[in-house]
């Protein structure tokens, strides 16, 4: 057994949604197109095996041998967004960044070594789709994306390795992170008065509410869960200066991603997710 099957195979038997890439190779990647600007880092494509990219990303042990028997030096990709998210970072800007950011704040997660001398760092899943340019240097990788994983090769001819291995306890994602990820909506114009006030952040919150979930059912196809854990955060934001009842936003949100085509199991864990930290990081602005 190969060591990027053992490793599959093991990710896999943890839960983690496994993908075969491409690979490099001497001349660029076994892709064989000679533009090719991700050598050994795009998903592998047959017209039995692998149809549909990410979505092909499996726990399943027959089917990931049966890939790794077919191209034995596949490197390997881990979906995100379903067990953890992962938060890329170049150096030297991206540590730069990223330090300048949480300041004394340590991350300490799973970590890896990328093969081009950068970091993922391995944190829960937030409900966040990918984003690039979060910070300069550092990258997202949510729901929807996926990331190279040890012992996979890098076009450079190092491998991704483990510096702090994938059983250490997973974090939460930063608090200043997360503001990155999901900004929040500006504040209404102040209203001055108390019982004109209190109707007036009741109208905002009522508001609020309705068109969260307008955006939530016009949500497309590969936007859908990023969008409503969006509109649960902004909304929890609200339920934590009891603006809005959690129990409230929980059915319109639901009903909402329903129109949108989204599963009950599924909406009910983003949504719930997106509450919790939406309540962990009150709107500013808005206390009575």
């Amino acid at each position: 057994m190969t060591p990027l099957l053992r490793a599959a195979l093991e990710y896999a038997a943890a839960g983690v949604p496994v993908l075969p890439l491409h690979s490099p190779t001497a001349t660029g990647c076994s892709c064989r197109r000679p533009d090719c600007d991700r050598p050994g880092k795009h998903p592998r494509w047959h017209r039995s095996l692998l149809r549909h990219g990410l979505h092909d990303a499996s726990t399943r042990p027959e089917v990931i041998r049966q890939w790794w028997t077919r191209w034995p030096a596949a490197n390997l990709a881990l979906r995100t967004g379903d067990r953890f998210d992962v938060c890329d970072v170049d150096p030297p800007d991206g540590v730069a960044a990223l330090r300048a950011l949480v300041r004394e704040r340590r991350i300490t997660g799973p970590v890896v070594r990328t093969g081009s001398g950068g970091w993922h760092l391995y944190l829960r899943p937030t409900g966040a789709g990918n984003r690039t340019g979060l910070l300069p240097g550092v990258d997202w990788r949510g729901a929807g994306g996926y990331v190279v994983a040890p012992p996979s090769r890098h076009a450079s001819g190092r491998d991704y390795r483990w510096i702090r291995p994938p059983d250490v306890p997973l974090v939460d994602c930063p608090p200043e992170l997360t503001e990155l990820l999901f900004p929040p909506a500006p504040p209404p114009r102040a209203v001055t008065g108390g019982a004109d006030r209190v109707r007036h952040l009741d109208r905002y919150a009522s508001a609020a509410l309705a068109a969260e979930a307008s955006t939530v059912a016009g949500a497309v196809t590969g936007t859908r869960n990023t969008t409503l854990y969006r509109a649960a955060y902004h909304l929890g934001q609200l339920a934590a200066l009891d603006l809005l009842d959690d129990h409230d936003i929980t059915a319109v949100l639901a009903d909402a991603a329903a129109r949108s085509g989204l599963g009950r199991y599924e909406t009910a864990r983003t949504i719930r997710s997106g509450l919790r930290t939406g309540h962990r990081h009150p709107r500013h602005g808005l206390a009575a």
